[in-house]
């Protein structure tokens, strides 16, 4: 057993450039909603309808470019969610990618450069216990 007692939230923190054009693209292309604001820190939080997982954005000069958390997201369709981001003019790397009869992926950035992935399962994948 941990130590640390997790209430069952987490808060994902990205850095941008300009807060409302990422707040305008978290609620269009992602279907985000902000449940929390403090304009005088340029932070703003957002549900993302996980239960738990809400996501983070704070406005500063000069946003990480490199390196950090890569947070991936479960779909039903990757075609229907990519299709849906790509009429934003979400940024792809590449085609999706399967890996055997497991998975498919396909890593998107918002328009800070933030990596961002989508995941669809293909055979269900018990968790190891313990």
């Amino acid at each position: 057993m941990s130590e640390i007692e997790y209430d069952g939230r987490a808060v994902c923190a990205l850095e941008v450039a300009d807060l409302e054009r990422s707040l305008q693209w978290y609620e269009q292309a992602l279907g985000f909603e902000v449940v929390h604001r403090l304009e005088s820190w340029g932070w703003a939080e957002m549900d993302t309808h996980l239960p738990g997982i809400s996501i983070g954005i704070g406005q500063t000069e000069k946003p990480a470019t490199e390196g950090g958390v890569v947070i991936t997201f479960g779909v039903q369709d990757i075609d229907k969610a990519r299709a849906h981001l790509e009429s934003f003019g979400t940024r792809f790397d590449g085609e999706t990618r399967q890996i055997e009869q497991e998975v498919r992926l396909a890593t998107f950035y918002d328009p800070d450069g933030n990596t961002f992935m989508l995941a669809q399962r293909l055979a269900e994948n018990p968790r190891p216990k313990g």
